[in-house]
Formats: structure tokens, C-alpha cells, sequence
């Protein structure tokens, strides 16, 4: 398979006057191949967000560098990043607090295609489309974030990155804010898109157990660094870090 996004040494260095410096993400290096699901876990601190954050450029590393498909995207700008955001999606956390509580779910989803210029009518079923991959009723287009349950509203905002059609979702703890029930269906849909879209993703997670269901390969962070990677089950039943052992214990026992 073909490398559809590469980290080179990725550095992100917090400065705050009157402080240490904080090395969030330290050196990190990974690659990630066309169809494939690569896992990061860490505990609360661990640099998974930064990371995230780096890769889908709302931030600038500190150092290193990012390629997508070959090209060096690390400093993007303009029309060069709206142009990468339709090739790399970020699927959040907390869905409600991702939209605008003022703007129906339609509206949220179709925003990026209305600056891309498509026409009103094709936006209108671009959305229902999207709702109906992500399991929905088309009707949702016309509620608000608040009006729906936070299970619906992770599947709208799954709808959202569908839109554009593109190669990678990044999913930062897009399952940490929903209950078990409902964290277990937007699993089986995740792989449901994986597996008829033929996507990549990155799965932040903190929870060995999904990244294991679901993940092809998986990176074990710890104070920004890189400490493990393997397959899921390599990992699991042989981790060679003291601190991933812990981290299977507190899922596995």
C-alpha cells in the first residue's frame, strides 16, 4: 500500500512567559498507508490532541515536517490548506460543542461545500447523502445541535467529514463522550465507511479495547514520545514499556 501521510520528527514546543517550556509532541515519526487505521493512545497529557492538531495543521510544529501523498504540508496556508482539508477531515470529542448552536445540522454540514462553491440544490443532497452513510434520517438536517441526543450529533458531525469525500478522518476521542451503547455503534459505523470508502484513519483514543476491535496498527505515546507501536495485539500481549502494561491493565483488568 501507498504512504498517504508521513510525520518526519514532529516537534511542538509550548513557550509561556514565566514558565518552563512544555515539549507536547517530541520527535515524533510515523508513517500511514492508504486503507489503513493507525491507533494512538496515551493517558490525559500524553500529546495525543497536540498531535492531532499537527496533523490536520491547526497548529505549526515546532519542528519537523508533514507530507501528504509525497508533498511537504507542514506550513500550508490559503488556498493550499482548503485544498488539504478536502482530502483530511478531523472528526472532535465533543460533537455538540463542534457545531453551531445557532445554525441547523444541515447548515453545519454543508459549509464546506458552500465554500467550495457548489450550488444550493446539490448541497442540499450532498446532505441528506452523508446523513444516510452516517446512519441517519435525512429530516436531521433540520434540527439544532441541542435537539438531538450526543449519539446523533457524533454522527452528524461523521456526516460533516463525509461531505467532501475524504481520503483520511482523523478521530480525536470521537467516542470518549458517548455511553457504551452508543460508543459501540459509532464503532461498527466507523468501520462500516472504512470498509466501503476504502478510508484511512487516525484513531486518538485512550481505550486499548476499541483501538484493538478496530485499529491495523497502533502508537503508544507517553510524555509526547513515541514509547511503542505495533500491531494491536503485539502490544497487548506483549508490551515491552512499564507504561503501556499499565494502560492494559486499567481496560483489561
Amino acid at each position: 500500500m501507498s504512504i498517504i501521510l508521513e510525520a518526519e520528527h514532529l516537534t511542538k514546543i509550548f513557550r509561556k512567559k514565566g514558565s518552563a517550556p512544555l515539549k507536547a509532541v517530541d520527535d515524533i515519526s510515523f508513517q500511514l498507508k492508504a486503507g489503513e487505521t493507525l491507533g494512538i493512545v496515551g493517558e490525559s497529557g500524553s500529546g495525543k490532541s497536540t498531535l492531532a492538531k499537527l496533523l490536520t495543521r491547526l497548529t505549526d510544529p515546532t519542528s519537523g515536517t508533514l507530507k501528504y501523498e509525497g508533498k511537504d504540508i507542514t506550513m500550508l496556508k490559503g488556498n493550499g490548506l482548503r485544498e488539504l482539508y478536502g482530502n483530511m477531515q478531523m472528526v472532535f470529542q465533543d460533537p455538540v460543542s463542534s457545531f453551531d448552536p445557532r445554525r441547523t445540522l444541515g447548515d453545519g454540514i454543508g459549509e464546506s461545500l458552500r465554500n467550495r462553491g457548489m450550488k444550493k440544490e446539490e448541497i442540499q443532497k450532498r446532505v441528506e447523502e452523508v446523513l444516510e452513510q452516517a446512519g441517519l434520517d435525512p429530516r436531521f438536517a433540520a434540527r439544532y445541535p441541542h435537539e438531538v441526543s450526543g449519539g446523533q450529533c457524533q454522527r452528524a458531525a461523521i456526516a460533516r467529514a463525509l461531505a467532501v469525500e475524504p481520503k483520511i478522518l482523523i478521530c480525536d476521542e470521537a467516542t470518549s463522550a458517548l455511553d457504551v451503547t452508543i460508543q459501540k455503534q459509532i464503532m461498527e459505523l466507523l468501520q462500516e465507511l472504512k470498509e466501503q470508502h476504502g478510508l484511512s484513519f487516525i484513531f486518538i483514543c485512550h481505550n486499548l479495547a476499541l483501538v484493538q476491535m478496530f485499529c491495523d496498527r497502533v502508537l503508544v505515546l507517553y510524555e509526547g514520545r513515541i514509547v511503542e507501536s505495533g500491531t494491536p495485539d503485539e502490544i497487548i500481549q506483549s508490551p515491552g514499556e512499564v507504561y503501556t502494561k499499565k494502560l492494559i491493565e486499567s481496560v483489561f483488568e
